[in-house]
């Protein structure tokens, strides 16, 4: 059973950081991609930042240069390192992975960020 748990939010002053963390079990994790999304009250998810079974990242151009995105493959475990936060970065933010070979998508709990300005 793939499971993909969320943690880190919380709130944050403008120009503050958080980090998030995805804990995925059920999936061999060092061979999926896993991406994190955001989705703010009235608007659709988003995909805010990826990483590819090889570290190969993309990001939404209103998180460059702030986001960072990481994996660590002996914790089964994603990061988001959030800085220079903004209002606009206010969201329940979802860890995500397609695995291989499996017909479906996973999604965590989601973790809510609150950026107060």
């Amino acid at each position: 059973q793939v499971q993909l748990v969320e943690s880190g939010g919380g709130l944050v002053q403008a120009g503050g950081s958080l980090r998030l963390s995805c804990a995925a079990s059920g999936i061999i994790f060092s061979i999926n991609a896993m991406g994190w999304y955001r989705q703010a009250p009235g608007k659709q998810r988003e995909l805010v930042a990826a990483i590819t079974r090889h570290g190969a990242t993309n990001y939404a151009d209103s998180v460059k240069g702030r986001f960072t995105i990481s994996r660590d493959n002996a914790k089964n475990t994603v990061y988001l390192q959030m800085n220079s936060l903004r209002p606009e970065d206010t969201a329940v933010y979802y860890c995500h992975t397609s695995p291989l070979g499996a017909t479906m998508d996973y999604w965590g709990q989601g973790t809510q960020v609150t950026v107060s300005s």
